[in-house]
């Protein structure tokens, strides 16, 4: 009898102890793959909610600031980017001991990406599925909770900062007037939309001094005179859109990135859902990571300095296009040369000058080659999930240049827009990497 109860409390005892006993979750996340797949459940929102592309902008970047901060709370190679940011104050942060740090920047970036979007029960979905994996790798409830609540404190730092920058103020301005004076931006087929976010400019800058610090070289002067020089270069996207190569359509194609492109059947007119170019940026910025072998606090650096890089290139670039509001060069093409012209690309509804992909791509560009430097290999397979191929590059502005002339080769913009538009974008990358540091300053002096 003895020796049965000595049995049973040694059994008991090793369920207890094997119960208790401890499993090592600390490799559960290492690199950025699961920042990286939150961010492209970010995307596939983006395109469902038909956000225009400087609110998606917006979106990636304060989910991406909330995840890096907590990286640059727990890593003293990193700086906080608060009280660097326009409008921001300086946070210290610190976490619990039980607080396991690549699962709570992790849940900073749902929590604040989540609340920029509509609909919430997509990326919660995706947010679940992903922490019920991370479960099964043996990460504690109670680590849990901590993590998830630490991230909520930290994003919700984000989410107050993010309140304050016009944003939501913006929603109830005035739409844009159409004038129908000469030259100026008229509403395109086939869905003749309204000029998206006129009131661009007045959303607060992260870094730059003001929207028109880096005000870019304005169009040519409008004129329908035959020889003019406006004319010449509205003659110049008519005859290369219509002389387009091959090769040259599937750069346009590639870099389509159209999140308003409608499509006409009969009578039947529906949407095309595509990723913005800033959705675009921000894949490759995740690509390079993968690709350098960041780990998870190194691709959080580097999504939250893209975002911040492609939020104030939209900001500056639209400052730009509803101060110029020029002709789009369907509607001149159409009056002026040839009235059955159609582009290759459907024009998105804004006005011309600058072009937002090169603005956007030669920031966005500027500041990866910063963090990985220029000259680096990208197999960019951003738009393979839009039925398109990969495309390869040997440094990042060789893509963010063909960015920049796929744009002309659709039809959509006149070379002026581009040439500017790249020398707008590069000229403010270069400033906020003059004003903003993620590295503390005892490691940048070593």
């Amino acid at each position: 009898m003895r020796t049965v109860k000595f049995m049973l409390f040694s059994g008991i005892l090793l369920i207890a102890v094997s119960c208790t006993k401890q499993v090592d979750y600390s490799q559960a996340i290492t690199d950025g793959h699961y920042i990286s797949e939150a961010q492209d459940r970010i995307t596939e929102v983006i395109i469902h909610d038909i956000f225009s592309p400087p609110v998606a902008t917006r979106i990636y970047t304060y989910a991406s600031l909330a995840a890096y901060e907590v990286a640059a709370s727990v890593d003293p190679e990193y700086a906080s980017l608060l009280g660097q940011l326009n409008g921001s104050e300086k946070v210290i942060f610190t976490p619990s001991e039980k607080v396991y740090p690549p699962l709570a920047s992790l849940a900073a970036y749902y929590y604040v990406g989540t609340g920029l979007i509509f609909s919430e029960d997509m990326m919660n979905e995706h947010r679940d599925a992903t922490f019920a994996a991370l479960r099964e790798k043996g990460i504690p409830e109670e680590v849990f909770e901590a993590s998830i609540a630490f991230g909520k404190e930290v994003g919700d730092v984000i989410k107050a900062y993010s309140s304050k920058d016009n944003y939501h103020q913006s929603r109830s301005f005035p739409k844009f007037t159409v004038t129908g004076e000469e030259g100026t931006w008229q509403p395109t087929p086939p869905a003749y939309m309204e000029a998206i976010e006129p009131h661009w400019s007045k959303i607060r800058t992260f870094v730059l001094d003001s929207a028109s610090q880096f005000k870019p070289l304005p169009p040519p002067p409008f004129s329908t005179e035959k020889g003019s020089e406006f004319y010449n270069v509205a003659l110049e996207v008519y005859n290369a859109d219509i002389n387009a190569t091959q090769a040259q359509k599937d750069i346009a194609l590639f870099w389509d990135c159209n999140p308003y492109k409608m499509n006409v059947k009969g009578h039947v007119m529906f949407a095309e859902k595509k990723i913005t170019p800033g959705g675009h940026w921000m894949s490759i910025a995740a690509i390079a990571s993968k690709a350098a072998g960041r780990d998870w606090k190194g691709t959080a650096e580097v999504f939250a300095m893209t975002g911040i890089s492609l939020n104030e290139a939209f900001i500056s670039c639209w400052d730009e296009k509803y101060r110029s509001n020029l002709i789009r060069p369907e509607t001149y093409i159409n009056q002026h040369i040839d009235e059955q012209w159609v582009p290759l690309l459907q024009t998105p509804p804004f006005p011309e000058h600058t072009s937002g992909h090169s603005v956007a791509s030669a920031a966005s560009a500027y500041t990866l080659a910063q963090l990985f430097g220029d000259e680096f290999h990208i197999v960019d397979s951003s738009e393979v999930a839009y039925g398109l191929p990969v495309r390869e590059y040997e440094s990042f502005s060789q893509a963010a240049e063909e960015a920049a002339l796929s744009r002309f080769y659709g039809g959509i913009h006149y070379r002026p827009a581009i040439e500017y538009g790249i020398t707008e974008g590069r000229d403010l990358a270069k400033f906020i990497w003059t004003k903003v540091d993620t590295k503390s300053k005892s490691v940048a002096s070593n």
